[in-house]
């Protein structure tokens, strides 16, 4: 029983682990692609939390779990019993463990553009950006990133 539960925990470990994007993280799809960018001025900052994911943790953790549920012995009943439940146990495992792992804070940043106009975009603070910094916007594909303004 030991020897299954440290398998779901691994698999479950293993399947959750990544690094979350940052404020300098592009997709490589984002490459060469045309953007446009404005100026202002942040005005507010606050710490935000944000969710965790739920995608290969699940599957992954069913996977074990079922796996190693169906080694459990007996007949071929009890496998199956086994499988089943160990995949459901698995599964929930592998969920909570992916949500835990990629939980994180950021940054909600208000920023009063030159045209007066005030927006919210939320990153990380990777670049150590305080309130009263002038900063560019940068928007490409329905993403806006803030970054220190460059004279």
């Amino acid at each position: 029983m030991k020897k299954i539960f440290l398998a779901i925990l691994l698999a479950c470990g293993l399947t959750a682990c990544g690094i979350g994007d940052t404020n300098t993280t592009y997709e490589r799809s984002s490459i060469g692609q045309q953007g446009s960018v404005s100026y202002g001025t942040i005005i507010s900052m606050s710490v935000i939390n944000t969710a965790g994911t739920d995608s290969v943790g699940t599957l992954g953790g069913a996977i074990a779990g079922g796996a190693a549920g169906s080694m459990i012995g007996g007949n071929t009943a009890v496998n199956i019993i086994g499988g089943v439940g160990g995949a459901i146990l698995g599964g929930m495992v592998g969920s909570a463990t992916e949500k835990s792992l990629t939980k994180d804070n950021a940054m909600e940043f208000i920023v009063q553009k030159q045209n007066g106009q005030v927006i919210a975009v939320v990153q990380s603070n990777e670049l150590n950006l305080r309130v009263g910094d002038p900063v560019m916007l940068i928007s490409t594909g329905g993403t806006t990133r803030i970054r220190a303004r460059m004279y």
